[in-house]
């Protein structure tokens, strides 16, 4: 696999030093970390491996990534070691697509306050799911709910929302049943999105009379309550944005669907075109334009271009990826042992095409090795490991 012409890692080295200086005491220590991150990844600073191909002899050096989970070259083996994971908890039944969105306004005070809303957001859209489909009205049942947020337009703007990956059905209240969505059909959106905006508004009101919210620059006289209940008021009104996709073609789609979603970050090295005199140039997908015109091109000075990357970085400890309803960690395996005896189908048994590794997992004694030669496709031997780099540091400050 070739390295990509440009990637994020090119930007910070060539200009992250000068703007880091320029922003001392505005970055915050997580985004530091990232930065450094991705600027030592699969170099020497971080070790490696010497290889030798078993059958070519072809020898090369292999340095370790730094496996942060905003790094763009560190999350697609992430994303498969998630994939395996979550592989035997699919259902065969369909699976639907659901996204909730924070308006505006509320997506900048989400930003100085990520930890808190970014939360709220994951629980009241499982709750509003979870809520409106236990309704008789419309579905009746108690389903499982998997939420992926992401924090980013394709701009690399702010732009938080949840991805909720749903099976089409739940069990019914006394537990003896199967209860399957009509076909094609979920829930209604618009009760998603009325219920959504009232819990939600109502959950921020009490993080504000806690005293848990923070505010800065513009919004800092939000911290006077009249001042935030004005501020509130046009919130109430405006409609908050859910959408809910057609079902997937099947449980097959679903996990190509969570391989793209999952471990996604702000922008991938793919959609990097260029870093020139004029600034760095990458694709982005304008939504609002229609057929072949949403493709376009936008370049950004590298110091605008940075700060954008970095307004994505989630607060240390943040889980990304939750479950919720029968789908919830701790009691999803019984649930799903429950499910597939209602529906009368074996453990595992979906439409699904097994990995490389699982039919490596088949054959007795084999598994399959760590490290490929690139160029015959065998196996490839450690000869030598290469520590990281040591660097110097000065004596505290007296």
């Amino acid at each position: 696999m070739q390295r990509p012409s440009l990637e994020v890692a090119d930007i910070f080295l060539k200009h992250g030093a000068a703007w880091r200086d320029s922003h001392r005491g505005h970055l915050s220590l997580s985004q530091l970390k990232v930065m450094s991150a991705i600027e030592q990844c699969r170099t020497a600073a971080l070790g490696g491996h010497v290889l030798r191909c078993d059958s070519c002899a072809t020898e090369l050096v292999s340095y370790n990534s730094c496996r942060n989970r905003h790094c763009p070259k560190c999350q697609s083996a992430a994303a498969k070691r998630w994939l395996d994971a979550r592989q035997a908890d699919l259902l065969p039944v369909e699976y639907y697509h659901v996204v909730f969105t924070l308006p505006a306004p509320i997506a900048d005070l989400a930003y100085q306050n990520k930890a808190e809303l970014y939360g709220l957001l994951f629980d009241v859209a499982a709750q509003v799911l979870q809520t409106i489909a236990a309704d008789p009205k419309h579905l009746g049942a108690r389903i499982g709910a998997t939420l992926v947020l992401h924090t980013w337009g394709s701009a690399l703007t702010h732009h938080p929302h949840v991805h909720g990956i749903v099976p089409g059905g739940g069990l019914a209240p006394d537990g003896k049943s199967w209860v399957a969505c009509r076909a094609g059909f979920f829930l209604p959106v618009r009760v998603l999105s009325r219920l959504m905006r009232r819990r939600f508004i109502e959950e921020l009101l009490r993080l504000h009379q806690a005293g848990r919210l923070r505010f800065f620059g513009e919004l800092a006289a939000l911290a006077d309550g009249a001042c935030f209940n004005k501020w509130l008021a046009p919130m109430r009104q405006c409609e908050w944005v859910v959408y809910a996709k057609r079902p997937f073609a099947g449980p097959q789609a679903v996990l190509a669907y969570l391989s793209r979603y999952t471990h996604r970050v702000a922008i991938s090295n793919s959609r990097l075109i260029a870093m020139d005199e004029r600034g760095v140039s990458f694709r982005w997908k304008d939504y609002r334009a229609k057929g072949s015109t949403r493709h376009k091109t936008m370049t950004l000075a590298p110091q605008e271009f940075m700060r954008r990357f970095l307004l994505h970085v989630l607060p240390s400890g943040f889980h990304r990826i939750r479950h919720y309803g029968l789908l919830a960690n701790g009691t999803r395996k019984d649930n799903l042992a429950l499910v597939r005896q209602l529906l009368e189908v074996a453990p595992g048994q979906v439409a699904a095409t097994p990995s490389s590794d699982e039919r490596a997992d088949e054959l007795p004694n084999a598994s399959p090795p760590t490290f490929v030669c690139r160029h015959c496709g065998h196996a490839m031997t450690i000869l030598h490991c290469l520590m990281r780099g040591q660097a110097i540091r000065a004596p505290p400050p007296s």
